[in-house]
């Protein structure tokens, strides 16, 4: 296995890598940094998220700047605000002892007048979300005609997220013999389009990030219903009390409205999704990173920008509808060679989807239980008790104060005095209802398949009266649905009876079927009075 050192990279970079204490380079890293610094080609990374991607276009993209160009050499393209922050934060580290290069992020929800003039000094290197460089492009605030690299992190999000025109209009402002990277989770075809239309025989790595990405995280699932998702969420929040995670839904609202539940419980948490301004991003992440929140509740997009590494589980409180999307998710656990858990919410029907991901990703999953509420109240207890014993009590208590609870609790016995402290603790636990919330009910239909509601399934297999052969005693051969397609046939039958009778009539025609005759009615009076002319 190579090190830093083995890949080709400056002393002033291998110097900042080993005070962050970067010795072992990942597989991406390891494939793409040699050739980047290199070879004059565009290049097409594919790796999942948490790999290091950063790194792998980062490191090698400050060791081919030139200093003593006064232009902007490097130009990176990102999806988000919070990835573009990230990416700026990783290279600032990074080039720690390049101190003649400037690198600076540019994105919508800053104010724009105070980036407008940190671009009239020169920056080799500009991290961008499209919306806000196009704004200052047309500004003139940003001159990309000396750009000698383009970088575009995360591609198949920007394209997921509608940037295609903008980035079409972005590159028009580029010139044709600078060199591309681009990186990407996925290879879709749209990023096909973009390769092909942009890029000039690529080179491609690829790196095989099930195993890189997957091996340290355990993958579970619980079967519940959706309305008692959030009940069973807080089930393990309080079991596992010293857990960092990050929280999964599908919409901006779901997001918001999961975060109000549970801080209304007084749990630590709050909301990451794209309605929050610049500045609650930013207040959010900050708490978030100084562990004065336990969880985030995000949506995937705003989730690309978390740069944590001490997360010990995410949960999928919605699964996403892309496999990718997955994976993401999952990656955000398990950095920097920690362990972490992955924990999806699935209803009955859902089940299948598991199935899915494990074919797809190459992963095992693992059916669990949603914790009850004895086995939470009698963890969280023992930790309690263990605390307590634990605590330092010398110096902290005036002799006075000491002498007054001494006094006021000596009229109960030890046992009592327990057993007051004990109710307190459980009930400040918020452990709410006492149902199990684990979905064991027999499943409808073993074959269902995510396909229609199966209204015309057998409806008489588990009644009675429905079935001829029921009645008569007999096992009913019948084929699904067949006693549904017979009453219709009867009801047709029974309608074309009537019709003939004559209880149906066409309004053309008369009892023996002859043409009426329409009377002349005249001209359409208007519908409204002419207020202009007398009235009659």
């Amino acid at each position: 296995m190579s090190t830093f050192k083995d890949l080709g990279l400056s002393d002033e970079i291998l110097k900042a890598l080993d005070e962050l204490g970067f010795e072992t380079p990942t597989n991406i890293q390891e494939d793409a940094i040699p050739r980047l610094l290199q070879e004059d080609k565009d290049l097409i990374g594919i790796a999942q998220t948490g790999t290091g991607k950063t790194a792998a276009f980062g490191l090698p993209l400050l060791d081919r700047l030139d200093p003593d160009f006064k232009k902007t050499q490097g130009l990176i393209l990102a999806p988000t605000r919070e990835l573009g922050k990230q990416i700026a934060e990783q290279l600032a580290l990074f080039s720690k002892h390049q101190e003649r290069i400037s690198v600076l992020p540019v994105y919508g929800g800053a104010a724009i007048f105070n980036q407008i003039k940190a671009l009239k000094k020169t920056q080799h290197v500009i991290i961008a979300t499209p919306g806000r460089l196009i704004d200052l492009i047309k500004r003139k605030a940003v001159d990309l005609t000396s750009l000698s690299f383009l970088i575009l992190d995360e591609a198949d999000e920007m394209l997921n997220m509608g940037f295609k025109d903008e980035l079409d209009e972005i590159l028009a402002y580029t010139p044709e013999d600078k060199l591309t990277w681009l990186f990407s989770a996925t290879m879709p075809g749209f990023i096909k389009n973009i390769v092909k239309k942009y890029m000039d025989d690529p080179i491609e790595i690829k790196v095989d990030a099930k195993n890189e990405v997957n091996k340290n995280i355990e993958h579970l699932y619980v079967t519940v219903r959706g309305r008692d998702k959030k009940e069973a969420l807080t089930r393990f929040l309080d079991l596992h009390g010293n857990m960092r995670g990050v929280v999964f839904c599908r919409t901006k609202r779901d997001t918001q409205e999961l975060a109000e539940h549970l801080m209304k419980k007084n749990y630590k948490a709050d909301a990451l999704h794209g309605d929050l301004s610049q500045a609650q991003r930013d207040r959010v992440m900050k708490r978030f990173k100084k562990h004065d929140l336990q969880v985030l509740i995000a949506t995937d997009v705003a989730a690309r920008g978390i740069d944590v590494n001490d997360l010990t589980h995410v949960f999928h409180y919605t699964l996403p509808d892309d496999n990718a999307y997955y994976t993401h998710r999952s990656g955000r656990t398990a950095r920097a060679g920690k362990e972490g858990t992955s924990i999806a919410f699935v209803g009955k029907k859902e089940k299948y989807r598991i199935s899915r991901l494990e074919r797809s990703l190459g992963i095992n999953f693992e059916a669990v239980q949603i914790p009850d509420v004895e086995a939470i109240a009698e963890i969280r207890t023992r930790n309690w008790v263990m605390t307590v014993l634990d605590t330092k009590t010398k110096g902290k208590i005036s002799p006075e104060l000491l002498e007054e609870a001494i006094l006021l609790f000596g009229l109960l016995s030890k046992e009592e005095l327990i057993a007051k402290l004990l109710t307190r603790e459980i009930e400040s636990l918020n452990l709410g209802a006492t149902k199990d919330l684990n979905d064991n009910s027999p499943d409808e239909d073993d074959g269902y398949r995510g396909g229609g509601r199966g209204r015309g399934r057998d409806r008489g297999r588990n009644r009675g009266g429905r079935s001829r052969d029921r009645r008569s005693g007999s096992k009913s051969s019948r084929h699904k649905g067949s006693y549904k397609k017979d009453r219709d046939k009867d009801k047709d039958k029974d309608t074309k009876e009537r019709f003939e009778k004559g209880r149906f009539k066409k309004k053309d025609k008369d009892s023996k079927g002859k043409e009426k005759k329409k009377k002349d009615r005249g001209p359409k009076k208007a519908r409204f009075r002419d207020k202009t002319k007398p009235k009659k």
